[in-house]
This record gives C-alpha cells, structure tokens and sequence, in this order.
C-alpha cells in the first residue's frame, strides 16, 4: 500500500477477502429450516461456530484460483476498448503468483 501499487493491493485484498470466504464454515440450511420461532438460536454468538483452518495446499489453491480466474478474464478481454483492464488483470495475476512462489521464513 505504501508503494501505491494499485494492482498489488487490489489483488491482494481480493485473494484475502477469498481466504476468508474459504475459511468461513459451511452452513447446514436443513438444520434449521422447518424450526418453529421459538425453537430459532438466540441471543449473542448463539449461531457462531469456529471457522475452518485452511492448510497450506488449501490457502495456496485458493490464491491460484484467483490468480488464473484474473488470467481467464483478461484472455477474454480482446477488444481494444478493455486492453487497459486486461493488462490490470493480468499485472494482479502476476502479483499473486509470485506469492505463490515467494520463499516464506
């Protein structure tokens, strides 16, 4: 943010924003359709469950998955109306994967 790269920090808020939808805990709509109101969870945290822990292969899937749909995008992009979008989409996909390769401490 500091170095106001807009592509770096645009596709890094994305791929957070997806580990965190990744992370969230699946919800059980069965469990809970067909309760009478007064049989409804309430009060505070009443509904809160853990949220899931991602491993690394699975946080690394995630960043590749946003990194290859932005890639998809921009492939698609041939009018030279969205040649500037394009190459964005394409400089955010390269932010990600060299996260992906990056050697972590």
């Amino acid at each position: 943010m500091r170095a106001r790269d807009k592509a770096a920090v645009s596709a890094l808020r994305s791929a957070l924003a997806a580990l965190d939808n990744a992370e969230a805990a699946p919800v059980d709509e069965g469990a809970l359709r067909g309760l009478a109101l007064e049989q409804a969870p309430v009060g505070a945290g009443a509904t809160e469950v853990e949220r899931r822990a991602l491993s690394e292969e699975e946080a690394a899937g995630v960043v590749r998955a946003e990194a290859d749909e932005r890639e998809a995008v921009a492939a698609s992009l041939t009018a030279p109306a969205h040649a500037e979008r394009a190459a964005r989409l394409r400089a955010e996909a390269a932010v990600l994967h060299r996260f992906l390769t990056a050697e972590l401490p």
